[in-house]
């Protein structure tokens, strides 16, 4: 009984850790307030504390208490994975990549898959209140079809944001867009013909895979560092090498391996770039989500031949379901037009109208500092369910920004296996063969940590490493 009652303690604790009641660094309950609480001795209480402080959660300070332990409460950080580069291939991953997606959007299931903030995370109210008041102050204007390069006000309220951020823009630069997706189309669409080879980094978001394989374009994959991503060494390499038509890169919180690539690697790549006069797609839709003070630099700040094809929405910061992305088109914003003209016209009216209304009252930046928090918050508490649950020899990503993490399983799991086993508990991931052209990432997994923690993700994470341990098992 007296097992059973230190382990109900050490529950009770991990449960507050796991809400975020109990952050990373706070101090725990003094011994008699905790035993008073929960009707148990102090002993008992002492029992567990000391058993969370074996088990690397909490450490005790002399004269001060016990705390939760900080960084020591996460696995191994994930390496990079040295490859050689191999020639130009075709993109074959739409069968698995398809199975993926179908869970998006699922109310029953457990979406560790899906990279967007939770619903709790988002400004709905204030959103719902602004479509509502510009849908019925301008009737006329939300029922039509916006402009093709997109409604003015949301175009000069972006081109105002970017120069805030050092990002050079003319107040008419911008074009908006279906989501960023869209605008990677886009910008592919515009600087590539079929059969043409492009370069992205290894590993990289599945769906930029599948895009190429749309459009009949070739890879070449360069490898991304999770800590420093994608550096000019490995770029002048692949230049010397191949006929490289264009560039897709994503420098800030690269999905899925969260790297953030370093100032002055970020310049020294646009000006390789710019010595050839090869276009570059920048995927910046993550950027926002720092969790540093400063906010990171992109590639279009070191842009000075209007190479660089900026790419990035709104789905990841305040509204997914609105699908309202941008992009500064550089040298090619006529082409662009041309190719969006031909597409789907123009973007939703109602939906920019009230991100423009949004961004007008200056309601974004206070939105993102309270987002960025919850999201760090998230991560930490994700970091230390993995370490819970997940089987020894597991490494694990430790980013500084964005919404996801790149799982390193040991050698024996297959991540495609274990990603039909989770689908079948209803619990959703990334299996790492979809972020590469090449048979990489065997053991890999990608998973998200959006929405606040729940006892649904607790349990999500539970299965997940249970599935994980019995591959090795086997």
């Amino acid at each position: 009984m007296a097992g059973y009652r230190y382990q109900a303690v050490e529950k009770h604790i991990m449960t507050m850790i796991g809400s975020g009641a109990l952050g990373l660094g706070d101090r725990l309950p003094s011994l008699r307030t905790l035993s008073s609480r929960l009707g148990v001795s102090i002993s008992t209480v002492n029992q567990a504390y000391i058993e969370l402080e074996r088990k690397s959660v909490v450490e005790a300070r002399p004269r001060s208490g016990f705390f939760v332990r900080r960084r020591s409460t996460r696995l191994p950080r994930t390496e990079a994975t040295p490859t050689p580069m191999e020639r130009p291939r075709a993109v074959t991953r739409i069968g698995l990549i398809q199975t993926v997606l179908e869970s998006v959007g699922a109310a029953d299931w457990t979406p560790l898959d899906v990279v967007a903030p939770g619903p709790d995370l988002l400004p709905l109210r204030e959103l719902g209140n602004i479509t509502a008041s510009v849908v019925r102050d301008d009737p006329g204007r939300a029922m039509g079809y916006a402009p093709i390069p997109g409604d003015q006000q949301l175009i000069r309220q972006i081109a105002y944001r970017s120069m805030e951020h050092s990002i050079p823009a003319n107040p008419d630069d911008p074009i908006i867009t279906a989501g960023c997706m869209e605008a990677l189309y886009l910008s592919l669409r515009s600087v590539c013909r079929r059969g043409d080879t492009v370069l992205i980094q290894s590993p990289t978001y599945y769906c930029f895979l599948l895009l190429l394989e749309t459009l009949g374009l070739r890879t070449i994959e360069i490898p991304s560092d999770p800590k420093c991503g994608v550096t000019p060494t490995a770029l002048h390499k692949a230049l010397n090498t191949f006929d490289i038509s264009a560039c897709v890169l994503a420098p800030n919180f690269n999905n899925p391996d969260s790297s953030l690539t370093p100032d002055d690697a970020k310049r020294e790549i646009v000006a390789m770039l710019a010595e050839r006069d090869i276009p570059l797609v920048e995927d910046d839709v993550s950027t926002d989500l720092h969790f540093d003070p400063k906010r990171p630099t992109t590639f279009k700040q070191f842009d000075e031949k209007g190479l660089v094809l900026l790419c990035s929405s709104f789905s990841k910061t305040i509204g997914p379901g609105y699908r309202v992305g941008w992009m500064l088109p550089g040298r090619y914003r006529q082409k662009v037009l041309e190719i969006k003209a031909t597409t789907n016209v123009s973007t939703s009216a109602p939906a920019q109208m009230a991100i423009a209304e949004y961004l007008r009252q200056g309601r974004m930046e206070r939105h993102l500092k309270k987002l960025r928090g919850a999201l760090e918050k998230q991560m930490d508490t994700m970091q230390l369910h993995l370490q819970r649950h997940f089987p020894q020899g597991t490494r694990v990503t430790h980013p500084s920004g964005g919404a996801v993490l790149w799982l390193e399983l040991p050698p024996r799991v297959d991540a495609v296996e274990l990603f039909y086993q989770a689908r079948a508990r209803k619990v959703g991931i990334a299996p790492g063969p979809i972020f590469s052209t090449q048979a990489k990432f065997a053991n890999y997994i990608r998973i998200t940590y959006g929405s606040p923690w729940s006892d649904e993700q607790e349990e999500a994470v539970r299965i997940l490493g249970e599935l994980a341990g019995h591959r090795i098992e086997r």
